[in-house]
Protein backbone atom coordinates (compact mmCIF):
# COMPACT_ATOMS: atom_id res chain seq x y z
CA UNK A 1 0.00 0.00 0.00
CA UNK A 2 1.32 3.38 -0.93
CA UNK A 3 2.40 5.91 1.68
CA UNK A 4 -1.15 7.91 0.15
CA UNK A 5 -3.10 5.04 1.06
CA UNK A 6 -1.72 4.52 4.48
CA UNK A 7 -2.31 8.51 5.25
CA UNK A 8 -5.85 8.04 3.97
CA UNK A 9 -6.91 5.36 6.24
CA UNK A 10 -5.27 6.83 9.34
CA UNK A 11 -7.00 9.96 8.53
CA UNK A 12 -10.43 7.57 7.91
CA UNK A 13 -9.81 6.04 11.52
CA UNK A 14 -9.21 8.66 13.11
CA UNK A 15 -12.12 10.43 12.11
CA UNK A 16 -14.31 7.65 13.20
CA UNK A 17 -12.86 6.76 16.64
CA UNK A 18 -13.03 10.95 17.37
CA UNK A 19 -17.19 10.22 16.01
CA UNK A 20 -17.80 7.52 18.60
CA UNK A 21 -15.73 9.67 21.21
CA UNK A 22 -17.78 12.85 20.40
CA UNK A 23 -21.07 11.01 19.95
CA UNK A 24 -20.82 9.06 23.08
CA UNK A 25 -20.22 12.25 25.19
CA UNK A 26 -22.95 14.03 23.46
CA UNK A 27 -25.04 10.88 24.53
CA UNK A 28 -23.67 11.04 28.13
CA UNK A 29 -25.42 14.40 28.08
CA UNK A 30 -28.31 12.82 27.69
CA UNK A 31 -28.30 9.49 28.91
CA UNK A 32 -26.01 7.79 30.75
CA UNK A 33 -26.68 4.57 31.09
CA UNK A 34 -27.38 4.16 27.56
CA UNK A 35 -24.55 5.94 25.60
CA UNK A 36 -22.51 3.19 24.92
CA UNK A 37 -24.83 1.44 23.18
CA UNK A 38 -26.56 4.50 21.29
CA UNK A 39 -22.76 5.58 20.26
CA UNK A 40 -22.12 1.95 18.98
CA UNK A 41 -24.86 1.59 17.04
CA UNK A 42 -24.80 4.99 15.55
CA UNK A 43 -21.06 5.03 14.36
CA UNK A 44 -21.58 1.31 13.03
CA UNK A 45 -24.74 2.66 10.83
CA UNK A 46 -22.55 5.51 9.40
CA UNK A 47 -19.75 3.29 8.95
CA UNK A 48 -21.18 1.18 7.20
CA UNK A 49 -22.81 3.68 4.56
CA UNK A 50 -19.28 4.77 4.36
CA UNK A 51 -18.30 1.03 3.57
CA UNK A 52 -20.80 0.48 1.04
CA UNK A 53 -19.49 3.92 -0.79
CA UNK A 54 -16.22 2.40 -0.59
CA UNK A 55 -17.18 -1.16 -2.36
CA UNK A 56 -16.20 -2.90 0.77
CA UNK A 57 -18.47 -5.02 3.16
CA UNK A 58 -18.32 -6.28 7.28
CA UNK A 59 -17.09 -9.70 5.68
CA UNK A 60 -13.93 -8.07 4.46
CA UNK A 61 -13.97 -7.29 8.45
CA UNK A 62 -14.81 -10.64 9.90
CA UNK A 63 -18.13 -11.07 9.12
CA UNK A 64 -17.49 -13.92 7.14
CA UNK A 65 -19.95 -15.94 5.65
CA UNK A 66 -20.24 -19.10 7.55
CA UNK A 67 -20.83 -21.55 4.16
CA UNK A 68 -21.89 -25.16 5.34
CA UNK A 69 -21.73 -27.40 8.36
CA UNK A 70 -18.06 -27.13 8.79
CA UNK A 71 -17.49 -23.22 9.24
CA UNK A 72 -20.51 -23.34 11.40
CA UNK A 73 -19.30 -25.75 13.39
CA UNK A 74 -15.62 -24.97 13.63
CA UNK A 75 -16.74 -21.71 15.36
CA UNK A 76 -17.02 -23.87 18.58
CA UNK A 77 -13.21 -24.96 18.98
CA UNK A 78 -12.19 -21.53 17.55
CA UNK A 79 -14.32 -19.64 20.58
CA UNK A 80 -12.50 -22.07 23.00
CA UNK A 81 -9.16 -20.18 22.23
CA UNK A 82 -10.74 -16.76 22.36
CA UNK A 83 -12.22 -18.08 25.62
CA UNK A 84 -8.54 -19.20 26.80
CA UNK A 85 -7.50 -15.59 26.27
CA UNK A 86 -10.18 -14.43 27.89
CA UNK A 87 -9.40 -16.36 31.12
CA UNK A 88 -5.93 -15.65 31.09
CA UNK A 89 -6.72 -11.88 31.13
CA UNK A 90 -8.88 -11.75 33.55
CA UNK A 91 -6.98 -14.20 35.81
CA UNK A 92 -3.98 -11.85 35.25
CA UNK A 93 -5.90 -8.53 36.80
CA UNK A 94 -6.84 -11.13 39.28
CA UNK A 95 -3.61 -11.64 39.96
CA UNK A 96 -2.13 -8.42 40.20
CA UNK A 97 -4.89 -7.36 42.64
CA UNK A 98 -3.88 -10.02 45.06
CA UNK A 99 -0.47 -10.57 44.73
CA UNK A 100 0.65 -6.49 44.71
CA UNK A 101 -2.53 -6.14 46.57
CA UNK A 102 -3.45 -3.11 44.11
CA UNK A 103 -6.77 -1.21 45.76
CA UNK A 104 -7.67 0.55 42.79
CA UNK A 105 -7.95 -2.86 40.54
CA UNK A 106 -9.70 -4.56 43.73
CA UNK A 107 -12.34 -1.90 44.25
CA UNK A 108 -15.39 -2.40 41.84
CA UNK A 109 -16.78 1.22 40.96
CA UNK A 110 -20.06 2.47 42.16
CA UNK A 111 -21.30 3.33 38.24
CA UNK A 112 -21.33 -0.30 37.79
CA UNK A 113 -24.19 -1.04 40.10
CA UNK A 114 -25.66 2.34 39.28
CA UNK A 115 -26.24 1.02 36.00
CA UNK A 116 -26.98 -2.31 36.24
CA UNK A 117 -28.27 -2.91 39.56
CA UNK A 118 -31.59 -2.35 38.07
CA UNK A 119 -31.12 -6.03 36.71
CA UNK A 120 -30.92 -7.55 39.52
CA UNK A 121 -34.53 -10.08 39.91
CA UNK A 122 -35.84 -7.59 37.19
CA UNK A 123 -37.07 -10.08 34.43
CA UNK A 124 -37.97 -7.02 32.04
CA UNK A 125 -34.44 -5.11 32.60
CA UNK A 126 -32.85 -8.20 32.53
CA UNK A 127 -34.40 -9.56 28.77
CA UNK A 128 -33.86 -5.69 28.03
CA UNK A 129 -30.06 -5.94 28.39
CA UNK A 130 -29.55 -9.02 27.14
CA UNK A 131 -30.55 -7.66 23.87
CA UNK A 132 -28.62 -5.02 24.39
CA UNK A 133 -25.66 -7.44 25.54
CA UNK A 134 -26.03 -9.28 22.05
CA UNK A 135 -26.48 -6.07 19.42
CA UNK A 136 -24.45 -3.67 21.42
CA UNK A 137 -21.84 -5.41 23.35
CA UNK A 138 -20.98 -9.11 21.65
CA UNK A 139 -21.57 -7.46 18.02
CA UNK A 140 -20.98 -4.07 18.07
CA UNK A 141 -18.18 -4.13 19.84
CA UNK A 142 -16.22 -6.61 18.18
CA UNK A 143 -17.10 -5.12 14.94
CA UNK A 144 -15.51 -1.69 15.72
CA UNK A 145 -12.91 -2.34 17.95
CA UNK A 146 -11.47 -5.64 16.41
CA UNK A 147 -13.47 -6.44 13.10
CA UNK A 148 -12.79 -2.44 12.16
CA UNK A 149 -9.90 -0.89 14.19
CA UNK A 150 -8.17 -4.37 14.63
CA UNK A 151 -8.27 -4.92 10.31
CA UNK A 152 -7.70 -1.15 9.18
CA UNK A 153 -5.02 -0.28 11.36
CA UNK A 154 -2.90 -3.50 10.13
CA UNK A 155 -3.81 -1.82 6.94
CA UNK A 156 -2.78 1.74 7.46
CA UNK A 157 1.00 0.57 9.55
CA UNK A 158 3.46 -1.22 7.99
CA UNK A 159 4.09 -5.02 7.24
CA UNK A 160 5.63 -5.95 10.75
CA UNK A 161 5.54 -7.66 14.07
CA UNK A 162 5.68 -4.06 15.81
CA UNK A 163 2.76 -3.18 13.83
CA UNK A 164 0.77 -6.08 14.56
CA UNK A 165 1.33 -5.86 18.23
CA UNK A 166 0.35 -1.86 17.99
CA UNK A 167 -2.81 -2.50 15.68
CA UNK A 168 -4.08 -4.65 18.84
CA UNK A 169 -2.80 -2.50 21.41
CA UNK A 170 -4.32 1.35 20.35
CA UNK A 171 -7.92 -0.97 19.72
CA UNK A 172 -7.57 -2.49 23.39
CA UNK A 173 -7.01 0.75 25.08
CA UNK A 174 -9.52 2.88 23.18
CA UNK A 175 -11.90 0.08 24.39
CA UNK A 176 -10.57 -0.06 27.84
CA UNK A 177 -11.61 3.76 28.01
CA UNK A 178 -14.30 3.27 26.67
CA UNK A 179 -15.76 1.68 29.86
CA UNK A 180 -13.56 3.95 32.25
CA UNK A 181 -16.34 6.58 33.10
CA UNK A 182 -18.73 4.23 35.09
CA UNK A 183 -16.59 1.09 35.71
CA UNK A 184 -13.02 3.11 36.43
CA UNK A 185 -9.70 2.11 36.36
CA UNK A 186 -10.17 -1.66 37.29
CA UNK A 187 -12.78 -1.17 34.84
CA UNK A 188 -10.70 0.53 32.25
CA UNK A 189 -7.79 -2.21 33.00
CA UNK A 190 -9.84 -5.30 32.71
CA UNK A 191 -11.36 -4.57 29.74
CA UNK A 192 -8.18 -3.34 28.21
CA UNK A 193 -6.53 -6.68 28.47
CA UNK A 194 -10.05 -8.09 26.88
CA UNK A 195 -9.26 -6.31 24.52
CA UNK A 196 -5.90 -6.79 24.15
CA UNK A 197 -7.21 -11.00 24.35
CA UNK A 198 -9.77 -10.79 21.92
CA UNK A 199 -7.84 -8.60 19.30
CA UNK A 200 -5.66 -10.85 19.59
CA UNK A 201 -7.66 -14.18 19.07
CA UNK A 202 -9.29 -12.42 15.80
CA UNK A 203 -5.93 -12.31 14.28
CA UNK A 204 -4.62 -15.83 15.34
CA UNK A 205 -8.09 -16.97 13.67
CA UNK A 206 -7.25 -15.56 10.51
CA UNK A 207 -9.68 -11.88 11.17
CA UNK A 208 -12.69 -13.96 11.86
CA UNK A 209 -15.28 -12.24 14.13
CA UNK A 210 -17.62 -15.11 14.80
CA UNK A 211 -15.93 -17.00 17.79
CA UNK A 212 -14.76 -13.76 19.32
CA UNK A 213 -18.64 -12.31 19.20
CA UNK A 214 -19.80 -15.90 20.61
CA UNK A 215 -17.61 -15.65 23.77
CA UNK A 216 -18.04 -11.88 24.32
CA UNK A 217 -22.08 -12.49 23.98
CA UNK A 218 -21.76 -15.51 26.42
CA UNK A 219 -19.36 -14.35 29.16
CA UNK A 220 -21.97 -11.18 29.19
CA UNK A 221 -24.85 -12.77 29.23
CA UNK A 222 -23.97 -15.07 32.10
CA UNK A 223 -22.58 -12.06 34.04
CA UNK A 224 -26.14 -10.40 33.41
CA UNK A 225 -27.66 -13.78 34.62
CA UNK A 226 -25.79 -13.52 37.85
CA UNK A 227 -26.40 -10.18 38.32
CA UNK A 228 -30.66 -10.97 38.14
CA UNK A 229 -30.46 -13.85 40.18
CA UNK A 230 -28.45 -11.87 42.44
CA UNK A 231 -25.10 -14.36 42.33
CA UNK A 232 -21.99 -13.12 42.76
Amino acid sequence: MAFSSRTFVMLEILFFVIFALGTKALALEWTAKYAGPITLIFTLMVLTLHMRNQGKSWAQYGLKPLKGIKPKLMVIPQALIVAISFALAVGSVLILTNVFEITALAQVSEGVEGRFGEVRGNLPKFLMWLSIVWISAAFGEEMFFRGYLVTRLKEALPNSRVATIIAVLIPAVIFGFGHYHYQGIRGFVMTGLIGLAFGTSYLLLKKNLWPVILVHGVVDSLTFTALYLDAS
